[in-house]
């Protein structure tokens, strides 16, 4: 028997790592490298996430969340602590974080039968493989820079 409440306290927490990623990237491309064109776009996924919560249920994600008993609430790795390496890598683990939380969201919505929600979560994690691609990828595109 499938426990929901465990399902939506799974969803809750990479929903909410999503959006977080993808406000740490944002405000990079927003105060930092200033590209407003970029910031706009990442922007828009991020309030695409409101349709994500709305497929769920806010009431629903919001019942189920219980950070007094997550095991790593209170910890953090130490790569984690550190990020004096610069903006390249900053931006490399949100992306990486955003990709896995919305892969986590796509596989968990198919638990619950949550089939557009899943499609919905697929689409934003394409959309930051594509992203992290063009501004982070291959042939001197990269322009997030190592120290200001």
């Amino acid at each position: 028997m499938i426990n929901k409440k465990r399902i939506y306290r799974v969803l809750d927490a990479n929903v909410n790592r999503l959006r977080e990623a993808l406000r740490v990237i944002e405000e990079y491309y927003r105060f930092i490298d200033e590209r407003p064109a970029v910031c706009g776009r990442l922007k828009k996924l991020r309030h695409a996430l409101v349709d994500i919560e709305i497929l769920l249920g806010r009431r629903e994600l919001l019942a189920n969340r219980d950070t007094a008993t997550d095991c790593f609430a209170d910890r953090n790795r130490p790569e984690e602590l550190d990020r004096r390496s610069g903006f390249p890598a900053l931006l490399a683990a949100n992306f990486k974080r955003g990709q896995e939380a919305s892969r986590v969201v796509e596989e968990y919505a198919k638990v619950i039968g949550g089939a557009e929600l899943s499609e919905r979560a697929k689409t934003a994690r394409f959309s930051l493989y594509a992203f992290e691609k063009e501004l982070l990828g291959g042939k001197g595109k990269n322009r997030a820079k190592k120290r200001k």
